[in-house]
């Protein structure tokens, strides 16, 4: 299948293009950047074609990675499906319902397939465990005993609390928190295994970005959200568990670099597509949009920074 990546910052360099030039079903046709000495770097790293034009990029492709901000991806992602490609897109995939809504349309409206890469669900670890752990709720209530009851999903980053990343000058990062950027990683573990979540509610509190989060999901179910860039690095970390009548279950640690994961994300893209899209993948774009619902909703409760 031939591919176009959109972007060109540490997340197109360090995964999605070493990922597309190295899958052995990709033709990596081209990228596209907002900048040309960029665009031309990365493209020849990747040993492909920069693009000035991107509806001619478009024009080349049957599919399309994006690896841009969520509210310059959006619009990006309609005018691709419009113009017939597949989408790969990333998390968050807009940060208003409205232009998640519209990204949506635009793969039904085209009968094309789309995936959005919530990394643990495309890692081998992770991904396995939330399959697993999803079944063993499942289970539980075919005998009658209570599913999943409770949950919880920390993810506490130094971003903006003194680590050396190549996100901490993020534009787009600095300004939406890690509400947006790792609230997805969240709502994607506790999401498929707690149901849709009718209910959130949100306050600001402890240092920096950090927010907290409680939902009510329609199951019956509750969770909670803790979300932060702002931690030390001795204080980061990942943690996420679900508890009810099967007992308790913990995530694992991801142990494999993104773009392996980005690669499996990849197969799942080819697979639908070649069996003629698919508007029901577990992370496809309505999933993504039910994300941007939730995290819209939290966000209109916090008080600005």
């Amino acid at each position: 299948m031939k591919f176009g990546l959109l972007g060109t910052g540490p997340w197109a360099q360090r995964t999605h293009g070493p990922a597309l030039a190295a899958h052995q079903d990709v033709d990596l046709v081209g990228v596209w950047g907002r900048r040309a000495e960029p665009t031309g770097a990365l493209a020849q790293q990747l040993g492909t074609r920069p693009y000035a034009d991107i509806d001619a990029l478009f024009a080349d492709c049957d599919a399309v990675a994006v690896a841009l901000p969520p509210d310059v991806q959006a619009p990006l992602a309609v005018r691709a499906a419009d113009a017939g490609c597949h989408l790969l897109l990333d998390k968050p995939v807009a940060t208003t319902p409205e232009a998640a809504r519209a990204v949506t349309e635009a793969v039904e409206r085209g009968g094309l397939s789309c995936v959005v890469f919530f990394t643990l669900h495309f890692s081998d670890t992770t991904g396995d465990w939330l399959r697993e752990t999803a079944r063993r709720g499942e289970a539980a209530r075919a005998r009658s005993e209570a599913g999943w009851q409770v949950g919880r999903a920390d993810w506490l980053s130094p971003v903006f609390g003194g680590a050396d990343s190549p996100y901490t000058a993020s534009p787009w990062r600095q300004e939406k928190g890690a509400l947006w950027d790792v609230g997805p990683h969240a709502l994607s573990v506790l999401l498929p295994l707690l149901g849709e979540a009718e209910t959130v509610t949100a306050a600001r509190g402890g240092v920096g970005d950090t927010v907290h989060l409680v939902l009510r999901h329609a199951s019956g179910a509750s969770s909670t959200c803790t979300l932060s860039h702002s931690v030390t690095p001795a204080a980061a970390g990942v943690t996420a568990e679900v508890r009810g009548g099967a007992g308790i279950a913990e995530l694992p640690l991801r142990e494999e670099e993104p773009a392996v994961s980005f690669g499996r994300a990849l197969d799942a893209l080819l697979e639908t597509a070649r069996a003629g899209g698919d508007r029901d993948h577990p992370c496809g774009a309505r999933f993504a949009e039910a994300v941007t619902s939730i995290l819209h909703r939290a966000q209109e409760q916090l008080p600005a920074v």
